[in-house]
C-alpha cells in the first residue's frame, strides 16, 4: 500500500483531541451500534490509504483533507471495491467532513471543495433475495413441528419478521411493553438513526406472539428471549447474531436455500408492493429515509411487470 498524496505526518493528528471534538467519533456516535462497527472499518481503510497505513480513523486529522485527497480516495475506492461498497465508504467520508465543518475544524470553502467529488455509480445486481410463499410456509411448519420452547419462540420470531419486516437490531431490541395485542401494535424505539416508529402485525402474527407470551409470561424484559438448554427462559435480549443462527437452523430443517434476516425485510416490502400498497406507506412501515430506499427492496421481478401491463386497455 502506498500513500495517495501525503506522508502520514502531513495528515496525522499532532495531539489527541476529546472525542466530542473528533469529527469521526462524533459521526460514529450518531449511528446504531451495528452501523458503527461497519463504518469504522470503512473509515479506517480510508485513513490507511491516505497515510500508508500509519493512521486509522481516530489518529487521522480529517480536517486537513482537501479536494486532492478526497478525489484520490474516490479513485482508489473505485478500483478496490464494488460500486455499492465504495459509495457507502464515500458517504461516510462526506459525513465525517460535515462534522468537521460543524465543529469549526474546517472552513466552509475547504469543506465545499473537499466533498465536491462525483458519486460512484454502476450497474450491479441487487443484494439479497425475497423468500417465496412456499419457503415461508416451510419455515413456519418446522417451528410448529418443534414442540419445545425454542420452537414456540422461533415461531414468534418468524411471525414478527414476516409481519413487520423489522431490521435485525430492531427485532432483538423489542421489549414486552413494546407489544400491544389489541391492534397488533409494535413500538420500534431503537430504529435506525434512533428514530421511533409504530408498525402493525397481521392478526395471525398477533396470535402467534400471544402464544409465545403465554409461555414466556408477561414479566418485564425482552420480548424474544434466550432459552437455556434446560428450558429456562432468560428475560434478557437476544444477541443479534442469535437471529442469524436461529434462521440458519430453521432454513436447514426446512430444506430451503439459506437467507439472511434482511431477506425477510426485502420480502416484506416486495409483498406489500405486490399487494398494491403504495410506496410511501411501505416506506413508513419499513422505517426507510425515503421512497427511493424502499424501491431498492423491491424483488417482485419480471412477473410483477408482466402483470402490471395487463391493466392497460388496448382497443382492437
Amino acid at each position: 500500500m502506498s500513500p495517495l498524496l501525503a506522508s502520514s505526518d502531513d495528515l496525522s493528528l499532532l495531539t489527541p483531541i476529546p472525542l466530542v471534538l473528533h469529527p469521526a467519533a462524533v459521526y460514529l456516535d450518531s449511528l446504531s451500534e451495528s452501523s458503527q462497527a461497519t463504518m469504522l472499518v470503512s473509515l479506517n481503510a480510508i485513513a490507511r490509504l491516505l497515510t500508508n497505513g500509519q493512521c486509522d480513523a481516530m489518529t487521522l486529522d480529517w480536517a486537513k483533507l482537501r479536494y486532492p485527497h478526497t478525489a484520490a480516495i474516490r479513485t482508489a475506492l473505485k478500483k478496490r471495491y464494488s460500486p455499492t461498497t465504495a459509495s457507502k465508504m464515500l458517504c461516510g467520508l462526506r459525513r465525517v467532513l460535515k462534522e468537521a465543518l460543524r465543529l469549526d475544524l474546517m472552513d466552509a470553502s475547504d469543506y465545499a471543495k473537499a466533498v465536491d467529488f462525483p458519486s460512484i455509480t454502476g450497474q450491479r445486481k441487487l443484494r439479497g433475495r425475497a423468500l417465496s410463499e412456499s419457503e415461508i410456509t416451510a419455515l413456519f411448519q418446522v417451528c410448529r413441528d418443534d414442540s419445545s420452547r425454542q420452537g414456540i419462540r422461533d415461531l414468534a420470531l418468524l411471525a414478527i419478521l414476516r409481519g413487520a419486516g423489522l431490521r435485525r437490531a430492531e427485532l432483538v431490541a423489542l421489549s414486552v411493553n413494546d407489544f400491544t395485542p389489541d391492534g397488533g401494535i409494535l413500538q420500534i424505539r431503537q430504529g435506525k438513526g434512533d428514530k421511533e416508529r409504530t408498525v402493525y402485525l397481521p392478526l395471525s402474527a398477533v396470535e402467534i406472539v400471544n402464544q409465545w407470551l403465554d409461555l414466556r409470561s408477561r414479566t418485564p424484559g425482552a420480548l424474544l428471549c434466550p432459552i437455556r438448554k434446560g428450558g429456562a427462559i432468560c428475560f434478557r435480549h437476544l444477541h443479534s447474531d442469535a437471529v442469524y443462527k436461529i434462521l440458519a437452523k430453521r432454513a436447514s430443517q426446512a430444506a430451503i436455500e439459506s437467507f439472511s434476516p434482511h431477506d425477510f425485510r426485502r420480502t416484506f416490502c416486495s409483498d406489500l408492493l405486490s399487494n398494491g400498497v403504495d410506496l410511501v406507506t411501505v416506506q413508513k412501515l419499513a422505517g426507510h429515509s425515503s421512497p427511493d430506499v424502499t424501491a431498492k427492496y423491491d424483488r417482485r421481478g419480471e412477473e410483477a411487470k408482466q402483470k402490471a401491463v395487463q391493466s392497460l386497455s388496448i382497443p382492437f
